[in-house]
């Protein structure tokens, strides 16, 4: 067959997009939880009917999730390969996370492609819910030893057969939820974005017929690889060992490490993660597929001109053994999986660092402060408030990091307050960046936040947190200094305390007019900060982003007899 021109390829390669984007925006507007609606806590894609393998990714979309769904795909492929019974109308749904999920609150749901009776390729859908059970609402339950408290784990099923709903799986779901309506508006959504994906695929292979579409799906696989080799072509040949921490695991107060031999040979790249810690007992593991999807976005961020289909990961070989927290198995938790990815993507950035310093990029916030604060209704009714929260992003060869920004496993964003205090009795007495933060530099992390939250219902709440950061600050690079540890703390009729294991904590019972507080991490430092601008140093002072206590300890040698 002809190659395709450069033009047709174009062509399809945004109208692909435009379909995962339309996916992506069809249940932003209609999912009810703000983790969805708000936040952008899902994804929608096109994956190979053979191998799951990534087809094309919208832009807006969550990249982690895009990275997992390759293994969740394969998953209902590996099923149907076992069982059979495969056909035009069905749409499968799961939540696994040992079978390419994430953690048990991100549903997946597949659908099969037909074309005049043959399979074409798979569209698929994940989203955040926001209650599935488990021993604590909203489903981050720091204390969770199993994953049977985690939640209700749903296997690869059947929730359409045929075009027609199974309404006993739906019954299933709801009864394992505290809050079914809001999972029974989010399910739709999702089912609504694929009805919308199929209809627009639809067109587009009316117009241009399954061979062609199917040349430009190998065109754009092969495109990524050889971008790839070529960008791991141009760094030094070596072995470069970065290694990081996690706080603890909630169960045991003891360093986790997550450690990272990374070999540079020719145009191949080989990320070993065998030095890491075991499974723990607590619930910041991961498994495997979650780890070559965060080592996906964290690459994708490095290499930026490479796209983000399964062709970028040909020319890298992983090494994730099952006896790491990396790799872990049923029925190891999972919940805070965040925490352990975050930490991830930021030793692939320090042991690329190494390898090239004047690429490198500082250490991020590195932990998304799972906090969910509930109670009940006056009518008895349960509410629910989960949220994610920002920091500062690391500083890098071409600027200071982002102020207040999301971490890089994700293009979500941080749930508006007002959305926050409109769904919840709860009011924000503080939302606002958090001076003296960022780690220094010749450019400076990002800044991170402060959140405080008071109660304002005198039926009471419990509060739950799931975070990291408070022992092992994010790193700085190249001299840069690390950035400022995270710390949350509530005041209660008592005084204000602190958790035992600094950055987790079950079942703080908060009353009216109670408050919480979460002063997030900056990012760290890139470059000696005596070489940092005056001119931004001062700016930064009329800014409020820096005491004077932090500007005569990090930047004295800068401003030489200015200070």
């Amino acid at each position: 067959m002809t190659a395709l021109d450069p033009v047709t390829l174009a062509v399809l390669k945004g109208r692909l997009e435009q379909i995962a984007d339309e996916m992506d925006a069809t249940l932003y507007r209609s999912a009810f939880n703000p983790i969805i609606a708000e936040a952008r806590d899902a994804c929608h894609g096109l994956y190979h009917r053979d191998t799951g393998d990534t087809l094309v990714q919208g832009t807006k979309g969550l990249p982690i999730f895009v990275g997992a769904m390759a293994f969740a795909v394969k998953a209902v492929i590996d099923k149907v390969a076992l069982q059979g019974d495969l056909n035009p109308g069905d749409t499968f749904i799961f939540n696994d996370q040992y079978a390419g999920g994430t953690h048990l609150n991100d549903f997946r749901l597949v659908r099969p492609i037909f074309r005049d009776g043959r399979l074409f390729c798979w569209l698929a859908s994940a989203g955040h819910w926001l209650d599935i059970g488990g021993n604590v609402p909203g489903g981050y339950n720091p204390v969770a030893t199993e994953s049977f408290q985690e939640g209700v784990l749903i296997p690869v099923v059947k929730l359409i057969a045929r075009g027609e709903l199974r309404q006993d799986i739906v019954d299933i779901l709801a009864a394992n939820s505290r809050l079914p309506s809001s999972n029974w508006g989010d399910l739709n959504g999702q089912l609504n974005a694929l009805d919308l994906g199929e209809k627009r695929l639809g067109s587009l292979l009316d117009d241009y017929g399954e061979a062609v579409v199917d040349q430009a799906f190998q065109a754009f696989s092969d495109r990524a690889e050889a971008l790839m080799r070529e960008a791991i072509g141009a760094l030094p040949d070596g072995i470069y060992a970065f290694e990081d921490y996690l706080d603890n695991d909630g169960i045991t107060d003891e360093k986790l490490t997550v450690a990272l031999d990374l070999t540079i040979s020719g145009d191949r790249m080989t990320l070993d993660f065998s030095r890491s810690s075991p499974p723990c007992q607590g619930p910041i593991n991961i498994s495997t597929a979650t780890t070559v999807a965060a080592c996906y976005v964290a690459l994708k961020h490095v290499f930026t001109e490479v796209p983000a289909n399964a062709g970028c990961l040909r020319p890298i070989a992983f090494v994730i053994p099952d006896t790491t927290l990396l790799g872990a198995r049923a029925p190891k938790p999972m919940a805070g999986y965040t925490e352990t990815i975050l930490r991830l993507i930021g030793v692939v950035f320090g042991a690329l660092a190494i390898a090239v310093p004047d690429r490198a990029t500082a250490g991020p916030f590195g932990t998304i402060n799972a906090l969910s604060i509930a109670g009940h209704r006056a009518n008895g009714a349960r509410w629910v408030m989960f949220s994610f929260f920002g920091g500062g992003l690391g500083g890098n060869p071409e600027s200071d990091g982002l102020s207040h920004a999301n971490n890089p496993i994700s293009t979500a964003t941080i749930p508006p307050v007002e959305i926050l205090e409109a769904a919840y009795p709860v009011m924000f007495t503080q939302w606002a960046l958090r001076p003296d933060s960022a780690g220094a530099g010749q450019h400076r992390g990002g800044l991170g936040a402060v959140y405080e939250i008071e109660l304002l219902d005198e039926r009471g709440a419990e509060v739950f947190l799931l975070g990291e950061r408070g022992r092992y600050a994010p790193f700085g690079v190249n001299g840069g200094t690390a950035a400022a540890l995270n710390r949350f703390t509530w005041t209660d009729d008592t005084g204000t305390h602190v958790p035992p294991m600094a950055s987790k904590i079950t079942g703080v019972k908060l009353g009216q007019g109670h408050r919480v507080r979460l002063e997030t991490p900056g990012g760290g430092g890139f470059g000696d900060p005596a070489r940092r601008d005056p001119q931004a140093i001062a700016r930064d002072v009329i800014f409020e982003y820096v005491t004077p206590g932090h500007l005569e300890t990090n930047y004295a040698n800068s401003l030489g007899d200015e200070t």
